[in-house]
């Protein structure tokens, strides 16, 4: 080989050797914590040696996406910081930008998060519906859902349908307050001939709610569903003739 051609390559692989592939910084956000405000935190990136393929990095890379699936199951979408499917699935695609396992598990976060999204605009829980699809965004704000979901949670705005925010220490503690409270969103379904929506974080406290408001109009027969959720509220859906 001609020397010229010889020292050109020796300075090529050497400046191979030297480079690094930073991971992208890793972000805060979803679980247990989605009606709080998405909070990015910057985290010390993996550094990857380019020729480090192996063993020891196929392991790793198997071991990242099992601890993904398994916060993505769980619901740790963006939080907390240092356990998360999100940084965990942008750990391996710093290993291999390809990974498919790791493309799909972030395109499951965004579904995940508008799925919670429409949940919360059904239950009239706007502010946390907005938060949550604002998640979706940040993960892939290129999304095709996306746009979809918005119409949905714009569209319950819009239902003129009657949504109570309840406080949910209130409600836990089965005070006068919140039996006082239920008996008029009883009287205001019983008024528009509404169906209800309640939600609550156990079957106890939200078959007390509607056992509540079936008293306050004894004799008319409320209608309607229960659901568990993390927040107390309640929704009447009026007819629409």
């Amino acid at each position: 080989m001609p020397r010229a051609i010889f020292t050109v390559t020796v300075i090529t692989l050497l400046l191979q050797a030297c480079q690094t592939v930073d991971q992208p910084p890793q972000s805060g956000g979803g679980g247990a914590d989605r009606d709080r405000p998405l909070t990015i935190r910057v985290l010390t990136p993996a550094r990857v040696e380019p020729g480090a393929v192996g063993e020891e990095q196929r392991r790793l890379i198997a071991d990242l996406l099992f601890e993904g699936l398994q916060a993505l199951d769980a619901d740790r979408l963006l939080t907390p910081v240092d356990d998360n499917a999100h940084a965990r699935f942008m750990r391996v695609l710093a290993y291999d930008s390809d990974n498919e396992l790791a493309l799909e598990g972030l395109q499951n976060i965004v579904l995940r998060y508008l799925a919670l999204s429409e949940e919360s605009s059904r239950r009239g829980q706007f502010d946390e519906a907005e938060i949550l699809l604002g998640r979706a965004r940040f993960v892939d704000a290129y999304h095709p859902d996306i746009a979809k979901t918005r119409r949905v949670l714009q569209a319950e705005m819009n239902s003129g349908d009657l949504f109570f925010a309840l406080d949910n220490r209130e409600f836990s503690q089965r005070t006068a307050a919140a039996q006082s409270q239920l008996a008029d969103i009883a009287n205001q379904a019983k008024q528009h001939r509404a169906l209800f929506l309640i939600t609550a974080p156990n079957d106890d406290l939200a078959r007390w709610m509607f056992s509540i408001m079936r008293d306050a109009v004894a004799g008319y027969r409320l209608r309607g569903n229960i659901e568990l959720a993390s927040r107390t509220s309640i929704r009447l859906r009026l007819p629409s003739d």
